[in-house]
C-alpha cells in the first residue's frame, strides 16, 4: 500500500487529525441519497409491497453542471493503519462518508477492523481486504464484544419473545423478527397483532402492532424502529396518528388523516410493516 503525501491540518471535530488532500472520491447528492417516489397514506392499509425507489438519474454529472444535481467530492485520506477495533453490531462497510452511500458489505459483530486515525463526520477510515472504506466511528470498540443473542443480531435480539410466539404464526422473517426485537427491548408492551384477514399488510403476514398506552414509550418505539429500518426490513411506521414511510424518509414523520377512533389512528399501537422475507443485515 503506497501512502499519499499529507500536510497538517484538522480531519473531524474533536482531536487534530492529519488531512489528506487529492485524490478525492466524488458522488452525486442524488446517487448518495435514497430515491423518493410518491408515497401513499392511503395505500398503507392495501398491502402494497410493489413500491420501490426510482431509478437514479443516469447522467449526474451532467445534472451538477447546470445545478439540478449537487455534486458531492468526499476525501480519500492515506491508508496508514494504526490499530485495531471491533465491531460492536453487524456494521455497514461504506465506499463513501454518508449515511445513505451503498454498503458494500455488513460485517458481523465482533469483527476486527484495521482502522487509521483519519475521521469525517463521524466516520472513520478503515483498512478492509487491504482497501480503503468507511465505517460508523461510534459503532467501533476497543474491546470485543460479548457473545449473545442480542449481539449476534448486532444488538437487535433475535430471542424468542417471552410472551410467546402465538402472534408469529402467518409473519413473514422480518416481521417476525421486529416481534421479536421490539418484544425483547421493550417489555411495557404485553401485547401484539399479527396476521389477520384484511388486505393489508396485516394479511399478507407483514405487519407486526406493539399495544402501548404509554405515549413516552409509544414514541421511543416508533424511533427506534425508524432508525434501525434497514437492519429489520422495515418499509413504514405509524403512531400516534403519523406516519413515516422508507420512499419518503427524509420528510421525517408525517401527519395522517382522521379515520375516526383512537386505535384507528394507531393512539394506543405501534404499526409496523416490513417489505417481507430477506436475510440478516
Amino acid at each position: 500500500m503506497t501512502a499519499v503525501g499529507a500536510t497538517a491540518g484538522v480531519w473531524g471535530a474533536k482531536d487534530a487529525q492529519i488531512a489528506y488532500p487529492a485524490p478525492v472520491t466524488s458522488v452525486s447528492a442524488a446517487s448518495s441519497a435514497p430515491s423518493v417516489t410518491t408515497a401513499r397514506e392511503d395505500q398503507v392499509s392495501r398491502g402494497r409491497t410493489d413500491i420501490r425507489p426510482a431509478p437514479a438519474a443516469k447522467d449526474n454529472k451532467a445534472k451538477a453542471m447546470t445545478g439540478e444535481v449537487k455534486e458531492v467530492k468526499f476525501p480519500t485520506p492515506a491508508l496508514t493503519v494504526t490499530g485495531t477495533k471491533y465491531a460492536t453490531v453487524g456494521l455497514n462497510i461504506r465506499m463513501v462518508p454518508t449515511q445513505n452511500s451503498k454498503v458494500i458489505t455488513v460485517v458481523p459483530t465482533g469483527t476486527k477492523l484495521s482502522i487509521t486515525d483519519s475521521t469525517y463526520k463521524g466516520f472513520r477510515f478503515v483498512s478492509y481486504k487491504d482497501k480503503g472504506r468507511w465505517v460508523k466511528n461510534q459503532y467501533l470498540s476497543d474491546k470485543k464484544p460479548k457473545a449473545g443473542p442480542a449481539a449476534a443480531s448486532g444488538g437487535i435480539s433475535a430471542a424468542p419473545c417471552k410472551l410467546g410466539s402465538k402472534v408469529e404464526s402467518g409473519l413473514t422473517r422480518d416481521a417476525i423478527r421486529v416481534h421479536r426485537a421490539i418484544c425483547a427491548r421493550y417489555p411495557q408492551v404485553t401485547a401484539f397483532g399479527g396476521r389477520r384477514n384484511s388486505s393489508d399488510f396485516h394479511g399478507s403476514g407483514q405487519a407486526v402492532d406493539s399495544m402501548i398506552s404509554n405515549s413516552t414509550v409509544g414514541w421511543q418505539i416508533a424511533n427506534w424502529v425508524r432508525a434501525n429500518a434497514k437492519r429489520l426490513g422495515v418499509s413504514e411506521v405509524i403512531y400516534s396518528q403519523k406516519i413515516w414511510t422508507v420512499q419518503r424518509g427524509s420528510e421525517g414523520w408525517r401527519g395522517m388523516s382522521d379515520r375516526g377512533s383512537r386505535t384507528a389512528n394507531h393512539y394506543d399501537h405501534v404499526h409496523v410493516s416490513v417489505y417481507g422475507n430477506r436475510g440478516t443485515g
